[in-house]
């Protein structure tokens, strides 16, 4: 395509919906629409919310005067489906019909790639309708799926839109593809998840959403089994108190009260050594993780990059540096511009620098 690319961008969350239009790489409108918890509780289900989303999007591209005729593609957020290896794809029938179904879970997030492909129905005809680099993304290798409990495998549930988007543009930076990079990638924000790029694809990455790897600012991370097991079966403690434990209020909440590292910081600076402790202790665990990460790419990494809320804090990052600078350079890409990141997934794929994958379902990956 010549001259600007125009992408619409959608990202349903679960009180909110967050749009944005680029023309190529300039974002030209951005807005976040809040939907009320009285709105939303009128609706029994996720899909239910669909008229009423589609419409407030189309309400505010028309205040912002974003014609439909003007775009040449939706992306959305890419939603809980069967495991794919990552890429930017067509939302086909198989994967609206998923979505609706929540084959792998009920999340907001499984609207994106269904409101996509509405407004993009609504737009001129034949304009493409994508998601990209869903959580359920999975490339491990077969060494990295036994847990050790064959009921129990190991999957890949992970960051992957972040990870995979500052990948791509540390290989751009320093002149290279990310299909040719090794990399270790730390995401930590409310979970920490790290994963181990090889050629273009996540080998090896912890299961940050069900427990594995380190402890977070609200979860436990991996922990001794057979201690939670006691812990499960002593009466002291119900279903719900352990999986809390685990997830929610596990991690920095557990130990300081709080999952704010902007206020763990700022007890450490008015000296408080409880603080610091357990907050170097949370550094520690994440800079054991990349060690393990970078041990199984078979070759030194081209870069550690630290990304997510977390890295932008100088002292967690500062200390983490200080521990695996001896493996690779480290490179901070703070924050999760998750809107970015899906515009440059719609865009590889109209300007030909990447081809659209094709959504199987449980037919297997593409």
């Amino acid at each position: 395509m010549e001259g600007p690319v125009r992408v619409l961008v959608i990202n349903p969350g679960s009180t909110s919906t967050k749009i944005a239009c680029f023309d190529t790489s300039e974002r030209i409108m951005e807005r976040c629409i809040p939907h009320s918890s009285d709105t939303l509780g009128t609706f029994s289900s996720m899909v239910e919310q669909l008229p009423f989303r589609r419409e407030s999007i189309l309400t505010a591209l028309r205040e912002h005067a974003v014609p439909l005729s003007s775009l040449a593609a939706v992306v959305g957020r890419g939603g809980l489906l069967h495991s794919v290896v990552g890429g930017t794809y067509v939302v086909n029938q198989r994967m609206i019909d998923d979505l609706r179904a929540g084959v792998s879970g009920d999340h907001a997030s499984n609207l994106g790639g269904i409101l996509a492909a509405e407004i993009a129905e609504q737009s001129a005809p034949g304009i493409p309708a994508f998601i990209v680099d869903p959580v359920v993304v999975d490339e491990l290798v077969d060494e990295a799926r036994p847990s050790g409990i064959p009921e129990i495998p190991r999957v890949s549930i992970f960051h992957a839109l972040n990870q995979k988007a500052v990948a791509r543009r540390f290989a751009g930076e320093i002149g290279r593809v990310y299909e040719e990079l090794a990399l270790v990638v730390a995401h930590m924000g409310g979970g920490i998840t790290v994963g181990s790029h090889l050629n273009g694809r996540v080998i090896d990455v912890n299961d940050g959403l069900n427990g594995e790897g380190p402890f977070t600012p609200e979860r436990s991370g991996g922990i001794a089994a057979l201690k939670l097991i006691d812990m499960c079966f002593s009466g002291t403690a119900d279903r719900t108190d352990v999986r809390l434990k685990v997830k929610g209020k596990g991690g920095l909440t557990a130990y300081l009260g709080t999952n704010d590292a902007r206020e763990v910081v700022g007890r450490i600076e008015n000296g408080d050594t409880e603080a610091r402790r357990i907050y170097r202790a949370m550094a520690w665990q994440v800079a054991r993780e990349i060690g393990a990460a970078a041990a199984v790419l078979g070759r030194r990494p081209d870069a550690v990059i630290l990304t997510g809320g977390l890295a932008w804090d100088d002292v967690i990052t500062g200390w983490i540096t200080d521990l695996v600078d001896w493996i690779a350079e480290v490179r901070r890409y703070p924050g999760e511009d998750e809107m970015t990141a899906l515009a440059e997934g719609a865009i590889r794929v109209l300007t030909g620098v990447e081809e659209a994958r094709e959504y199987r379902g449980s037919d297997g990956q593409d």
